[in-house]
């Protein structure tokens, strides 16, 4: 697949992209520096396609996707606990983490949605270790499953923070508000105090919202103004929104599913967001073809990739 890039002009002068993730970096100035990351996420359907199977091919499709994209930080929905743990283990095997024991983390939505009664979540994995992780319970949707906005720093890297969530589907009025769109506004204020507070953030996850609807208006920089996504009043670029077959909304990540985007087939709804004032340079995005090597299609979402290179406070 092409892979689309898009020069956003920032305050930073670039010297050059660099290393992955807490290899070497190149100061941006006495107070930052330039980080590359290579940024991966994926739905898995974890209990609704795998039944929470681990022996079935998904958890080696994941592993080898992550190796093989020479990804620094991913994220992962809809994840059952043993799934998390074989996780672990494939990328500990494989000498993927620097360090074995800290560099994943993982938020229970459901406690017993999985087969067996096991938990069912969403997870974070770095390559580098990890800091305390922030778990934010956002604003209940009235269903058992809980949803949650997982976040975690860098332990050498403090100020730069990654992020994951999984929107609800329901759009119900609760307390005045469309309860999705209360859950999109409760992360985003999140991550708008920390950018205040001098943070860098990237999140990646299932905002089971399309580029073009009216609740990402907020979300998405002025800059982002085309006939695919207009009307944005937000701060933050996706890394997929430069795709010259749909400028402005990107390339599908769920290939069926109603309405379809602007584009079509198909739509739209796992994003990777950076906030646009801390973007340096170049940056990329790509959805993947799902696989079949899990008895059937591993997920009914495709895996999504993205480079970016953000400044971050020392």
């Amino acid at each position: 697949m092409r892979i689309l890039r898009a020069l956003v002009t920032v305050a930073v002068t670039v010297a050059g992209l660099l290393p992955a993730v807490l290899l070497p970096a190149t100061a941006a100035s006495a107070a930052t520096v330039n980080q590359t990351l290579h940024v991966w996420t994926w739905n898995v359907a974890g209990q609704k396609l795998n039944g929470g199977a681990t022996g079935n091919g998904l958890i080696t499709v994941l592993g080898n996707s992550i190796r093989n994209r020479g990804t620094d930080l991913a994220a992962v929905n809809e994840l059952c606990w043993s799934q998390y743990k074989a996780i672990q283990k494939n990328l500990r095997d494989s000498g993927w983490p620097q360090d074995v024991e800290n560099f994943s983390r993982f938020e229970a939505t459901n406690a017993t949605g999985c087969s067996g009664g096991e938990q069912y979540g969403i997870a974070l994995f770095s390559r580098a270790p990890m800091g305390t992780a922030n778990r934010i319970t956002l604003p209940d949707d009235g269903r058992v499953e809980k949803r949650k906005l997982l976040c975690a720093p860098l332990s050498a890297r403090p100020h730069l923070r990654f992020c994951t969530t999984h929107i609800t589907t329901l759009d119900t009025t609760i307390n005045g508000a469309p309860i999705n769109v209360q859950q999109l506004n409760a992360v985003r204020a999140q991550l708008e105090a920390w950018n205040a507070a001098g943070d860098t953030v990237v999140i990646a996850g299932d905002f089971n919202a399309q580029p073009n609807y009216v609740r990402l208006d907020n979300w998405y920089a002025p800059s982002v103004s085309t006939p695919n996504n207009a009307g944005n009043t937000g701060a933050y670029r996706e890394l997929d929104d430069t795709d010259s077959r749909c400028v402005g909304y990107g390339e599908n990540t769920q290939d069926a599913g109603t309405p379809a985007g602007p584009c079509g087939p198909g739509k739209k709804i796992d994003l990777i967001f950076a906030r646009e004032n801390r973007i340096v340079g170049t940056y990329d995005g790509d959805s993947l073809s799902i696989s079949t090597d899990c008895g059937g299609p591993c997920s009914d979402h495709r895996i999504v990739i993205g480079t970016v290179t953000v400044a971050v406070t020392t």
